[in-house]
């Protein structure tokens, strides 16, 4: 019998050996899906000058035409197939149309969230090497901005950002605000100054959030010491009930097998609960952090929107 209980013991020590309970981390990872704001980009007017009749007459000329129409419809994926043809068609002595054409594409992409191949139309166009007089230079290194942050190329975010405080600083601040509430930079957020009414809602915001966010500890700690209690601290009743249930049957199963000398299926079953439990434990911290990233995402769309923080806010010119 003492032989047996040592061969439990070493097993349950080598099991916990094994067995780790990873620390979940406590940095927020917030995702904003907010629908483009229509009736803002469609008030924007262009910076270009219209077609003449020539050019409207030429099959680029028409295709620009057409992708232009898309595009203030906002039907962004019909807009950039018109202006792709167009790019195709404009002569290449008409080096300025053919820019407004690449501008336009590379808009497209990024009024459809699509950063990357925004980046990417960016890096196949003529447009890497503009100098300020460009009509859309400003809005221009906006999009490249946020782009670079979307896709976590922080370097070039960084050096595009440092343009914009050089030349366009009230826009530079806005960026800059934007993107530590977007990314939860909660610790440097309150030191972000833009204006008055706009920092009284950002400490609201952190001071809200701080009141009402979960604890990844306690929530872990809970679920440790009675299965299920994490999940219950951050309202998941249902996972609560199924977490507690599921270990209590396994370590119900596992008490009866090894007191009436089923040691090896008292192990197997030992084995299961083991993982449901510290993988509860690890669920439940997983269960707060998102729990508090809804939370914070709920609080900050409002901040965002009341004070028009959004980049696509900074943009000054449309189709």
């Amino acid at each position: 019998m003492l032989n047996k209980t040592k061969t439990i013991v070493c097993f349950v020590i080598c099991l916990l050996s094994f067995t780790s309970c990873y620390r979940v981390p406590n940095k927020l990872e917030p995702e904003f899906s907010y629908v483009l704001q229509d009736k803002y980009i469609k008030s924007l007017q262009t910076s270009f000058p219209p077609l003449d009749e020539h050019e409207k007459s030429q099959e680029w000329g028409k295709e620009y035409h057409i992708g232009v129409a898309f595009a203030k419809r906002l039907d962004l994926y019909r807009a950039v197939t018109a202006f792709k043809r167009s790019e195709i068609l404009v002569p290449d002595a008409d080096y300025h149309r053919r820019q407004e054409v690449e501008y336009y594409s590379i808009l497209c992409y990024y009024l459809g969230n699509r950063y990357e191949e925004a980046l990417d139309a960016f890096e196949d166009s003529n447009l890497r090497i503009i100098d300020t007089k460009f009509p859309t230079y400003h809005d221009l290194l906006v999009i490249l901005y946020e782009s670079y942050v979307h896709t976590e190329k922080e370097e070039k975010a960084k050096k595009v950002l440092h343009i914009i405080q050089k030349q366009f600083p009230e826009t530079a601040r806005q960026l800059i605000l934007s993107t530590a509430i977007t990314t939860a930079e909660l610790k440097g957020m309150n030191k972000k100054s833009y204006n008055k009414e706009t920092n009284s809602d950002v400490a609201y915001l952190l001071k809200d959030y701080n009141k009402d966010k979960k604890s990844i500890a306690t929530a872990q700690g809970l679920n440790a010491l009675l299965p299920g209690a994490g999940y219950l601290y951050v309202g998941q009743k249902q996972s609560a009930l199924t977490a507690f249930l599921l270990n209590g049957l396994f370590i119900a199963a596992a008490v009866h097998f090894f007191t009436h000398g089923h040691t090896a299926a008292g192990i197997i079953v030992t084995s299961f609960e083991s993982g449901w439990y510290f993988g509860g434990i690890y669920g439940a911290g997983e269960a707060a952090k998102l729990y508090n990233e809804r939370l914070y995402e709920d609080k900050a769309i409002t901040t965002l929107n009341n004070n028009s923080l959004f980049p696509i806010f900074t943009l000054r010119y449309g189709f």
